[in-house]
């Protein structure tokens, strides 16, 4: 395969198992990224990502752009190097934590004035700085400059967003192909430019978006954006067949930010191939674990003797060294040991959720297994009081 070639080997519907390309090696799709946000996934090593086959991780353009900056990344030989990271990367643009500023940043139509949230200092994101930005990063995929709202904005709003977005996309089309010519960085890699689909809850708008960009060049993937951002579930399911109906089967799509376990089978369920979610880290750093029938709080009273792994069906470290009983000991105790071991299994779970959807489409059976696995995730009833 050549870089960004998409090759679909099985379908059940919309959903579909299938293999990214790109130049630093082949994603096998379904597939959850970890995020590493400032070059690095919260509590892990790189070697815990390798250990639980995690295929491809995301960081942020914003946060590396304010610290270390960019331009420092890309002397020390770009993301991949930084941080020690051989396998696919992505960055996102930074276009949701610009806009989740609020008080704190200005929007125009060149772009977006706002004050760094580490040092108050005054700067400008505009189409044509994120690539540069992005292109300074190295990653193998990076996302379009775009104009992010609340997941329950009015139809007003949303389209406001939407059609700006989808004209910042042409400006990050035609800067991120002028910067490939007369910006050449020695020893990076093919990049490849996914544009955002945006539009709200609103599934007219969706449409739109989806249809004009599609028609806007031969992109080598989509990002779906502006959703998990307080919209109900149903809103958001909905909004994913939507798309679903007009881009493209042979491209790869991509949820950005929506990482909870039940979502990520239903995202696939209605066509999509790559997640990513800071969801699996912070919430273990908060001492919630994910598992097969339900999410669970360890801090709770009734885990102080259970001798029980996080999750029967887990495999990683923690689940096959530690009970349940230890790690809320660990959490009680403010052990730096209790945050990494959950941040590790939840991260884990997703990673091996997805590799299970991808071996039930392959075999045939994805209807029914997705089926009888969120019949289990719902199953749980609800833990003793503590």
């Amino acid at each position: 395969m050549t870089p960004f070639d998409f090759t679909v080997d099985a379908t059940c519907g919309a959903a579909r198992a299938a293999r990214f390309a790109t130049p630093h090696g082949v994603v096998h799709s379904p597939a959850f990224m970890a995020v590493g946000t400032l070059a690095t996934v919260k509590a892990l090593d790189p070697d815990d990502l390798h250990a639980m086959d995690a295929q491809m991780i995301l960081a942020n353009a914003y946060h590396l752009h304010l610290r270390p900056g960019d331009e420092l990344v890309r002397e020390l030989g770009g993301l991949h190097e930084f941080m020690h990271w051989p396998g696919p990367l992505l960055t996102d643009s930074g276009g949701f934590q610009v806009f989740s500023l609020a008080t704190l940043r200005t929007i125009d139509e060149d772009g977006v004035e706002f004050r760094s949230h580490i040092d108050g200092s005054t700067r400008r994101f505009t189409p044509e700085s994120v690539m540069r930005i992005e292109r300074n990063l190295g990653a193998d995929v990076i996302m379009q400059f775009d104009h992010v709202i609340p997941g329950q904005s009015d139809a007003t709003s949303a389209r406001d967003a939407s059609e700006r977005s989808i004209r910042w996309l042409a400006r990050c089309q035609t800067a991120f192909e002028r910067l490939a010519i007369d910006d050449p960085i020695v020893g990076q890699s093919e990049q490849a430019l996914f544009p955002i689909v945006q539009g709200g809850i609103h599934g007219d708008l969706r449409r739109e978006a989806a249809a004009a960009i599609r028609d806007m060049g031969d992109w080598k993937g989509f990002g779906i954006g502006g959703l998990s951002v307080g919209e109900a579930k149903a809103d958001m399911y909905r909004i994913l067949e939507d798309v679903d109906a007009v881009l493209p089967t042979n491209r790869p799509r991509y949820l950005m930010g929506v990482g909870f376990p039940e979502d990520l089978v239903e995202g696939v369920r209605r066509g999509v191939d790559m997640f990513d979610c800071v969801a699996p880290t912070r919430m273990g750093r908060n001492g919630t674990v994910f598992t097969h029938d339900g999410r669970l709080n360890i801090k709770r009273s009734e885990f102080r003797s259970d001798r029980r792994p996080l999750d029967s069906t887990c495999d990683c470290s923690a689940c096959s060294r530690f009970s349940r009983a230890y790690i809320r000991h660990l959490f009680l105790a403010d052990e730096i040991l209790g945050l990494r071991l959950l941040s590790l299994h939840n991260v884990h779970f997703l990673v091996m959720l997805m590799r299970a959807a991808r071996h039930a489409l392959l075999a045939g059976s994805f209807d029914r297994w997705s089926a009888e696995w969120l019949q289990q995730y719902h199953s749980r009833t609800a833990p003793a009081s503590v």
